[in-house]
Order: structure tokens, then sequence, then C-alpha cells
């Protein structure tokens, strides 16, 4: 495991809760009172335990090097606010959480389970995978997604026959059943697509031209699909992508310091996907890493804002190649010490642009800008540039966020650097850095 780097601020812990509930009871138990027997020592690790409702204290263990965590408590979030807690005081007190403690035996055994399970996890990886049977699944896999293709070409024809407005009068049962039928087809991508085009027509006024924009990307991703044998290699792995095929990570790795740019969870009921942004320093490389939580638990893999860890990264295929899996890690984090290199607004709608040519169905690029001022505008937020000659609306999902306001409060009506997505609904800021204020805001 690493050693045990640099404490963290208040903001990188809070940056980790699952949600504001666990945001708000984690900073709570940020206090000594509660705690006994807190440490931190060379494994890269803080431990202690702390006083609840019942007879026992939790054992709480946090492995920073991941960040991991492991509680006595029945909480099924990641980190639960015990971890948050028990961070957020290491992070304030170094009285109440000393250095160059040993481990307690309940500490030291999950440390060691961790460590012996990584050992495992690499000796497996290089055994050898039963080629002949993978290709065949492959090939039934693939011909199920062509007949569900074929079936959905036939349902946008007769949307198209039928004319838009009968989208509207139909509800949204066809459309439900449509997507479990891409289900059965094992094309969750479709799927996913078909529910969007679905809720279209009660989304509000002008749902008619939107319903029909969404229509023929799905259209697109059809037919690419069916003629993907004559795509070149990167446009279709991206097609396999977007269908919903697994794609695993593939090398070379990239070793580089990669700043935490941004983390923040989405859910759709069923399952909780994080989407973390990583930037190398030396590569200039922008990386995301996925991971995901089903039946209500929130994702392991968690990274605190604004640090930068010296790691491996090993990216997935396809356009761009901004997935990737996060690898080895050779040293502890240690804070930025500065924000990514930006453009202007310009910049950032070119880089949107570039990166539609090869993937035509990209809803956003991840993009910082330079030098911009936050100014509330007719119909929310714009970031503008300082001489006003260009700006970028603030996306809809991203107004009633308290991280819009966060972002106001750093600016304070002068120029900040803003690292979000950029799309064609217009830039979510993710992550700020103030000339006046050292270190990384989190806007998520």
């Amino acid at each position: 495991m690493n050693e045990q780097g640099v404490r963290w601020t208040a903001d990188q812990v809070l940056a980790l809760a699952p949600d504001a509930a666990s945001r708000s009871a984690g900073s709570k138990l940020g206090a000594a009172g509660p705690w006994s027997g807190t440490g931190c020592g060379g494994a890269g690790a803080v431990w202690g335990m702390c006083k609840g409702s019942g007879s026992k204290p939790y054992r709480t263990v946090v492995d920073i090097s991941g960040p991991a965590y492991k509680c006595s408590c029945p909480s099924r979030k990641f980190p639960c606010k015990h971890a948050l807690g028990l961070l957020l005081l290491w992070a304030a007190d170094t009285d109440a959480v000393p250095a160059g403690a040993e481990a307690p035996d309940w500490a030291a055994q999950w440390l060691e389970g961790r460590g012996a399970q990584a050992a495992r996890k690499a000796e497996n990886g290089g055994k050898p995978a039963d080629t002949e049977a993978a290709r065949r699944r492959a090939a039934n896999r693939s011909a199920r997604v062509t007949a569900g293709a074929e079936e959905l070409e036939q349902r946008l024809a007769d949307l198209l026959r039928g004319g838009l407005a009968s989208a509207d009068q139909a509800g949204y049962g066809l459309w439900e059943e449509t997507a479990r039928r891409m289900v059965d087809a094992q094309a969750p991508g479709l799927a996913g697509r078909v529910r969007e085009l679905g809720a279209i027509p009660g989304s509000g006024p002008g749902w008619p031209v939107r319903l029909l924009e969404e229509s023929a990307l799905t259209h697109l991703l059809d037919r690419a699909w069916l003629g993907i044998d004559r795509l070149p290699g990167p446009l279709a792995a991206t097609v396999r992508t977007r269908v919903g095929l697994p794609a695993s990570a593939e090398g070379p790795a990239v070793r580089d310091r990669w700043l935490v740019l941004a983390q923040y969870d989405t859910s759709d009921g069923k399952l909780t996907t994080r989407r973390i942004w990583l930037y190398g320093r030396e590569t200039g490389r922008t990386a995301l890493l996925l991971s995901f939580g089903a039946g209500g638990r929130a994702p392991e893999l968690a990274l605190a804002v604004g640090l930068v860890i010296d790691a491996e990264i090993v990216p997935h295929p396809g356009a761009g190649q901004l997935r990737a899996e996060l690898g080895e890690r050779f040293a502890a984090p240690v804070p930025a010490d500065a924000p990514p290199p930006g453009g202007t607004v310009g910049d950032a709608l070119a880089a949107y642009g570039l990166a539609l040519r090869d993937d035509p169905w990209l809803e956003s690029w991840p993009v910082t800008l330079r030098d911009v001022v936050p100014v509330p505008a007719v119909a929310g937020w714009q970031l503008a540039d300082p001489d006003g000659a260009a700006a970028l609306p603030v996306t809809a999902s991203a107004l009633g966020r308290p991280g819009l306001w966060r972002l106001a409060a750093v600016s304070g009506g002068g120029p900040v650097t803003v690292f979000g997505e950029c799309g064609h609904r217009g830039f979510t800021p993710l992550a700020a850095w103030s000339p006046e204020a050292p270190g990384t805001v989190p806007l998520t």
C-alpha cells in the first residue's frame, strides 16, 4: 500500500459522500467527541471507534490509498457517515488522530486482507481465457443485437409513417415494450435510447423537434451497427459501446500524475453510476473512470477531488479513448498545485465539435475554461469570456445545484478557471479554481 500522504481538506473528504444526507451526517461526526482509539499509520490507513446508539462502538477503518472503507455499522452506503466523520476528524485535527500509530488487530486484519486480495487478483489476471467459448458467446450476442436493431428500425419507420403526433397519442407503453425487446436482444444501450424517446412527447413545448432529432440519432446508431464490419476500427468500437456491448480496457497503460478533477453520481433507480474525471499533468490527457453500484449501493471506487495521484490507467477502445480503468498507484496522493490548462469558450465549442466527428452520439465533452466569469442571464446563468465576446449557457440540470452558487461565490464577479462538460445542452460546471483561493473547489 501507499505510504501515509498529506491530510486532505474537508472539501476533499465531503466530495466522497454518496449523497447530501451522508454529507450532513458525516459532518456531525467530524469532531473528537464520539471517537476513541483513533490513529493513522504508514500503511496509508486511518482507523477509529465511534460511539453510536448501541453498547458497542462502530469500528471504522479507511484505506487512504484506495480509498476503501470498512465499518461495522449496518449502512449500505460507501463511504458511510462514520467513515466520512473519521476522515473529517483526520483532516482537521492532528492531535485527535495521531500519526505513526500501530493499527489495532481488527483494522490490521482488514488491511492485510485487502493486500492479499490484490495479490490474488494480479495472479488471476495472467491466466489464459477460454478464447473459443468467448468467441461463441460474442457471436451469439452479436446476432441477438442485430435482430434487435432490425426490429427497432421497423419501429422507427412505423413512427415516421404514422406521423410524430401519433407518438403523443400512443403513450409510453409501446416504447417500454420496445425497450424490453432491446433488453432481450442484449442491447441495453439501444434500450436506454428507446426509453428516452418514449419520454420526449411528455417533455413540454417543442417535443416533436426533439423526438425527430433523437430518432435520427437512434436510426444512425442502428444503421452503424448493421454495417459495423465496414466501419473503421475506432468508430466500430464506439458503436459497440453505444449499443451496450461490454468492452474491456486495452493497453498500453499510461502512467502520469493524475489530477482528480471531479466526481459525481447518477442513478436510474436500479443502478448508480459514478463518474470520476482525471487530467494527466505530463500527457495532457483527460480520462474518465466509471464504477457502478447496484441495488441501492454506492459504487466503491472514490477519489478525493483536488488530489494528484501517481498512477497508471488503461484506456478502453473507442473514439477519443476517454474511458479508462485505474491501474497501479505508485505514491500517496498529494494536493494539486495548479488547475489544468484551459481555453476560451470558442476553444471548448471547437473541441466538442471535433469529438462529435468521431462519436455522433456524444452528449458532452470534458473541457476546461480559462478566465471565465459566471454571470446571470435571462434563462439562467452563463460562463462568459472576460471580454464578453462569447459565452456558454449553464445546463438546466446544473441550475438547481448548490455547486452553481459555490461557483458564483468563488468568482465574486471575477474570472475563474472552470472544468466541466460541454455539450449541445450547454455547459455543466464540475470544479473551479480561483486565483484568490488555493485548491480545487468541487461543484458537484
